[in-house]
């Protein structure tokens, strides 16, 4: 794979977005993402998967730079690969921890939210949901994934604001489980998932199933059909020209 290194650890598999400094998220990525996870729900040597970054990010998010640049039937099917990998993540029967190694905004804190446990390191870092200051719109299914986490009453506000939190509040609103300093993030992480291999594998799989029925409900919807109302927003002309802007601004750095 060009965007994931994957190792097979002693007791769980490690999978780390490899795309450059920033780990942008662009279509390879995301298929990548999407196909090693159904790969390693299949797989009996595959106990469990910490998901992690390179140090100070984890992922900045969508390459907003390459999605601009799509024409409609690209951008199609980025979308619907973006829900495919959403839906295998979200549906993985085995245990899945994010070390949250740095920044995590936008798609970075979809892949999080997917987990079930999250470290992060300290820092200067951000996460969350700023997709709406983009111009782009979420679909139902990941407000679900958030409010999951952080109840109904703050995904509401925090996706209208785009809001983006330090570490520290993640904490607080329950976004992140844990915090730690960047150096013990991945040790961390494997403490934790030591505490969930250790438990017996049938309970512990079809409980996490059940409690995500309606997560993986709502994420199985057709693609086709849940995002034509986002795809339209994304060729409105205010969506385009915030778009622009932010790209114009990306490739001056």
């Amino acid at each position: 794979m060009n965007k994931l290194a994957i190792t097979q650890k002693e007791a769980y598999t490690l999978v780390q977005l490899d795309n450059g400094r920033a780990n942008p998220m662009d279509l390879e990525m995301v298929k990548e993402i999407r196909d090693a996870f159904n790969q390693m729900a299949a797989d009996d040597q595959v106990k469990g998967v910490i998901l992690t970054g390179k140090p100070n990010f984890f992922t900045v998010g969508l390459n907003v730079i390459e999605l601009y640049n799509f024409n409609e039937e690209e951008i199609r099917h980025f979308w619907i690969s973006f829900e495919e990998m959403v839906l295998a993540l979200v549906k993985f029967p085995k245990p899945l921890i994010c070390a949250i190694s740095g920044h995590s905004p936008a798609g970075g804190c979809v892949l999080a939210i997917c987990a079930d446990y999250r470290i992060m390191a300290e820092g200067k870092y951000q996460i969350g949901l700023n997709e709406i200051p983009v111009g782009i719109l979420l679909p139902k299914h990941i407000f679900k994934l958030y409010s999951f986490w952080i109840g109904e009453r703050l995904a509401y506000q925090y996706i209208l604001e785009g809001k983006l939190m330090p570490p520290q509040e993640a904490l607080a609103a329950h976004l992140i489980d844990k915090l730690v300093p960047l150096e013990q993030v991945m040790a961390e992480a494997e403490k934790q998932m030591a505490t969930y291999l250790q438990l017996e594998t049938g309970a512990w799989t079809k409980s996490k199933l059940m409690m995500r029925d309606e997560l993986i409900a709502y994420s199985d919807l057709d693609p086709e059909q849940d995002f034509e109302e986002a795809l339209t927003q994304w060729w409105s002309p205010g969506a385009r020209a915030v778009m622009g802007a932010v790209v114009h601004s990306l490739q001056k750095k």
